[in-house]
C-alpha cells in the first residue's frame, strides 16, 4: 500500500478521508432531498426526509455529527488512543444505515400509498458509503 501524502500537520490526505468527507455531507443533506414521492392527475407531491419523523431529523444529524468529528480531526483534536477515528466514523455510519432503513421498509402512516424517491436511496448510498470510508481510515491509522 502506497502511504498517505501529509500535507498539513494531522492531515491525511487519502480515499478513506476523501469518501468520508464527501460521503457524511451528502447523508447529512439527504435528509431535505425527496424520501417518498406520491403522484395525482397532474401532480406530483414529494415529501422530504425531514418531514418523515424524528427519524428523518436524526439522519441529518447523524450526517452533522460525522462532519464534525473530521472537522475536530482536521482541527487537532484526537480521540484517545484506543479510539480510532475511523471506527467511529464506521459506527455513525452503521447508525446512519440502519436509520435509513427503518425508513426504506417502514414507511410512515401519513405517507402510505407514497411510493419511495430518490432522495432515500441516495441517503442510503451516503451511509454506506460512510460506514466503507470509516473502515477505509481505520485501515489508514493501522
Amino acid at each position: 500500500m502506497s502511504e498517505p501524502v501529509r500535507r498539513r500537520a494531522g492531515v491525511l490526505v487519502s480515499p478513506g478521508d476523501m469518501l468520508a468527507w464527501v460521503s457524511a455531507l451528502v447523508l447529512a443533506l439527504s435528509a431535505f432531498t425527496g424520501w417518498y414521492a406520491a403522484a395525482g392527475p397532474g401532480f406530483t407531491i414529494s415529501v422530504i426526509g425531514w418531514h418523515t419523523g424524528t427519524i428523518g431529523k436524526l439522519v441529518f444529524f447523524v450526517g452533522l455529527a460525522a462532519l464534525v468529528l473530521l472537522v475536530l480531526s482536521v482541527t487537532g483534536f484526537e480521540l484517545p488512543p484506543t479510539v480510532p477515528l475511523g471506527a467511529v466514523v464506521a459506527g455513525v455510519g452503521a447508525v446512519g444505515t440502519v436509520l435509513v432503513l427503518v425508513r426504506l421498509i417502514e414507511i410512515p402512516d401519513r405517507f402510505a400509498g407514497s411510493g419511495r424517491g430518490i432522495g432515500i436511496w441516495i441517503s442510503l448510498a451516503a451511509a454506506v458509503l460512510l460506514v466503507i470510508a470509516g473502515f477505509l481510515k481505520a485501515n489508514d491509522e493501522l
